[in-house]
């Protein structure tokens, strides 16, 4: 796993990008949370064996919070992509390449992607609700 930390605020944690290769070194664990519980997203690799199972369960509405910021993640089910991870003075961090079975996750600050190869399948999940471009995003110059 990469861990893409502030310049500016070292002490921020602004992106993450898990390896496919991350999850076939998990040892004797069944889940690895990738993001950490307190972040809106969440998200975990799980690895499963033939006939495991889960207690049947649904999720229950819970108060939110007063200020919420869009996280966003993307999985690379097909070809590559090259992603361009800002900082909070809005310059280029770090530009990790992904392919299949590779995962980003921004947090907080900037982000883009360049698609490396056609027909590129992508998975985006994202926090919400969605209440228009004008309440998600300020976009940035490259």
């Amino acid at each position: 796993m990469e861990l893409f930390y502030s310049k500016v605020k070292p002490d921020k944690l602004l992106h993450i990008v898990y390896r496919v290769d991350d999850f076939y070194k998990m040892q004797n664990k069944k889940r690895q949370n990738i993001v950490e519980e307190k972040e809106f997203i969440q998200l975990s690799a799980m690895k499963l064996k033939k006939n495991d199972s889960f207690v049947p369960h649904q999720h229950i509405y819970k108060r939110g919070e007063k200020e919420v910021i869009a996280q966003e993640s993307w999985v690379v089910i097909k070809g590559s992509v090259e992603c361009h991870f800002y900082d909070f003075n809005k310059h280029i961090l770090a530009k990790p390449i992904l392919k299949v079975g590779d995962c980003s996750v921004t947090l907080l600050c900037g982000h883009n992607y360049v698609i490396l190869e056609d027909d590129t399948l992508v998975y985006e999940y994202k926090t919400g609700p969605y209440k228009g471009q004008h309440m998600d995003k300020e976009f940035l110059n490259d």
